[in-house]
């Protein structure tokens, strides 16, 4: 169904076909993915403009794949090295990277396609309650002076707050003069989330609490 615009030598129609392809994939993506998440410009910018970058880097290394891939990933992943993405931002890079690479190779339409499709797929899951966070799961990370044992401290609170409440490391922190605890919790209401870290400060001498999503705790560690 799907054929390859490219037939042994690379014609200067052919690629302005799939230049032009490649752009509008990168178009839809980026639209799509603006209209899913709180983006900046630049980040936009990146999403629309890679499948044509990934789709020169590879035509230009004479067809050899895999190095087309590799120097394109190289490229992608640039962004990751001073600035923690989120997972949606790596989805779409990814996305991207591949319709670049179906451009590369030709298909054209399938690349087209494949981008309106999996835009509106994106579009979908985000704007509807299928797969939206649970609002009472939270990662919890505490830190307590080195004296305090850690083993059995906060029980009390998470009895009153939690349905469940599961320690998942202990690390020293600050030349070994502090613990930091890491929690994964689900709270009975999430409206009581404020009592619960009062308490908490209470019990570890006002030092560092951080609650959130997984994701949004990790990036302040």
């Amino acid at each position: 169904m799907f054929s390859s615009v490219l037939s042994g030598t690379l014609t200067f129609s052919s690629f302005m076909i799939c230049l032009a392809a490649a752009a509008a994939c990168g178009l839809i993506v980026s639209l799509a993915y603006r209209f899913c998440e709180h983006a900046s410009k630049s980040f936009l910018l990146t999403i629309a403009l890679l499948p044509p970058v990934v789709m020169t880097v590879i035509m230009m290394v004479n067809g050899n794949l895999g190095v087309g891939v590799a120097v394109a990933g190289s490229f992608s992943l640039v962004r990751f090295r001073s600035l923690p993405g989120k997972a949606s931002d790596i989805l779409v890079i990814f996305l991207a990277m591949g319709l670049g690479l179906c451009n590369a190779m030709g298909y054209a339409l399938f690349a087209v396609l494949l981008s309106v499709i999996m835009s509106a797929a994106m579009v979908v899951l985000a704007k509807t309650p299928l797969l939206h966070a649970d609002r009472s799961y939270r990662s919890l990370r505490i830190t307590i002076p080195d004296d305090l044992d850690y083993t059995a401290v906060f029980e009390d609170i998470f009895r009153k707050y939690t349905t469940s409440a599961e320690i998942e490391s202990v690390r020293t922190v600050n030349l070994g003069t502090m613990y930091q605890l890491s929690y994964e919790i689900n709270l009975k209401d999430p409206r009581q989330e404020k009592n619960m870290i009062d308490e908490i400060r209470v019990r570890n001498g006002n030092l560092a609490v951080i609650s959130g999503t997984h994701a949004s705790v990790m990036s302040e560690l």
